[in-house]
């Protein structure tokens, strides 16, 4: 199949990697000119394991090309993959102005029929109005076909999340292209979950804000765990066995980031307000992760008396290991806040960059821990479960370790002199 991609961002560029891997021709496009020319030339623009080396791979067989030549890619091509940014408002409704745009192109350049497949992420009701939105502009409804597709990719992971698929979610006002999607996924095996155009978007939302929930839960759960001095993992790895619960994402921490959780919980919640539906557990699921960063920030304050004068090192920048995003990143987060305090912040990620001139960052992990006077882990990276700490421990000045992601090898750290001080782990 001939497929048109609009945004080479993370979901637009792994999907296309994806899809140019299955045997289907895709033109990628991007109205940012600097993104194509880092494409062309091999390279990816984002962190993501085994991307690069999957769009070179198509790249150099002719299946995938990388252009910013809107208005040809959108008149040639069958099939249209709408990947832009939905980013937040300050309200928490999402921004549509990207995909906004790129639907006012389509009204003035489709000559024939398109299949217009929206991997974005949309409040509920977007695409019935897009679908509107074409028709009020002249365009013949029988020109064209919405098909609402989100996807459910993990960073870090994100390459093998779209060979594996759990699911593919299809929301369409057309059962003939909702079977046209499928069979251009024909080569996954997963459960295809056929819904409405809103059902389609509904499903995105409900999968984030039940996976930020439990992370929510498990951290207020790790609080209550800290105050009758229990070890947290204990818990988890009991309930994780449970099979209407399971294990995953109940690991606690300093909370929940990326480009997915918050933004999407904001606009779920958003949306249901419109309606005058109250949210009241999602909200506390917002709530109990924006307090998550001051908690840890004050005991560690209680642990070193106070932060006047005090030098912290923060290992980890991106808001999960495996990826540069920093996007409301909690441990960005941590390091402000510890500047707040007047602290001195020292940090270092093996990929990612802050962007903050008061975050003094380094180029190794023993280099950022020298005369430091405590240590947070605040990144799960393998590199830093794999420290010498015998070497931090001559390096640094103070001899505490916070281990912000339950991450490390408490006995391994306590074995070399340090002090180790974790998420409800006594």
């Amino acid at each position: 199949m001939e497929i048109c991609t609009v945004g080479a961002g993370y979901v637009g560029l792994t999907t296309s990697a994806l899809l140019s891997d299955l045997g289907h021709n895709v033109h990628v496009i991007d109205k940012d000119i600097s993104k194509i020319e880092i494409l062309n030339k091999g390279k990816s623009p984002i962190h993501e394991p085994g991307l690069e080396e999957l769009l070179v791979k198509n790249h150099q067989c002719g299946r995938l090309v990388f252009s910013d030549d809107r208005e040809a890619c959108i008149l040639n091509s069958p099939i249209l993959l709408i990947a832009v940014g939905t980013p937040s408002k300050p309200n928490g409704d999402s921004d549509l102005t990207a995909i906004k745009k790129v639907f006012e192109h389509i009204a003035m350049n489709i000559t024939s029929y398109k299949l217009i497949i929206v991997k974005s992420t949309v409040p509920p009701g977007s695409n019935e109005w897009f679908h509107q939105y074409l028709l009020d502009q002249g365009v013949d409804e029988k020109m064209f076909d919405i098909v609402s597709n989100p996807e459910f990719l993990r960073e870090g992971t994100a390459v093998y999340d779209s060979f594996h698929p759990d699911k593919v979610v299809v929301g369409s006002k057309s059962k003939q292209a909702r079977d046209e999607v499928k069979h251009l996924y024909k080569s996954l095996q997963a459960p295809y979950i056929e819904t409405s155009l809103t059902g389609a978007e509904l499903v995105k939302y409900a999968s984030n804000a039940f996976l930020a929930t439990k992370i929510s839960f498990v951290n207020e759960f790790a609080r209550i765990c800290d105050g009758y001095n229990v070890n947290i993992l204990d818990i988890t790895k009991a309930i994780g066995l449970d099979p209407r619960i399971g294990p995953h994402f109940l690991q606690s921490g300093l909370g929940y980031g990326g480009s997915c959780f918050p933004k999407d919980l904001d606009a779920i919640t958003y949306a249901a307000h419109k309606k005058r539906i109250k949210t009241s557990l999602l909200d506390a699921v917002k709530k109990v992760n924006h307090q998550q960063v001051d908690i840890y920030v004050n005991k560690l304050a209680e642990t070193l008396n106070g932060f006047k004068g005090k030098q912290i090192t923060v290992w980890g920048l991106s808001f999960k290991p495996n990826t540069d995003d920093i996007r409301d990143s909690r441990a960005i987060m941590l390091c402000e806040r510890l500047i707040e305090k007047g602290c001195t912040v020292i940090a270092y990620d093996p990929k990612a960059t802050s962007h903050n001139n008061h975050i003094k960052e380094k180029k190794d992990l023993y280099t950022a821990v020298h005369q430091s006077d405590a240590l947070i882990v605040a990144t799960e990276w393998d590199e830093f479960n794999q420290a010498d700490w015998h070497k931090v421990n001559g390096l640094m000045k103070g001899n505490i370790v916070v281990d912000g992601r339950n991450s490390l090898d408490q006995e391994a750290v306590r074995a070399s002199g340090l002090r180790y001080l974790g998420v409800a782990r006594p």
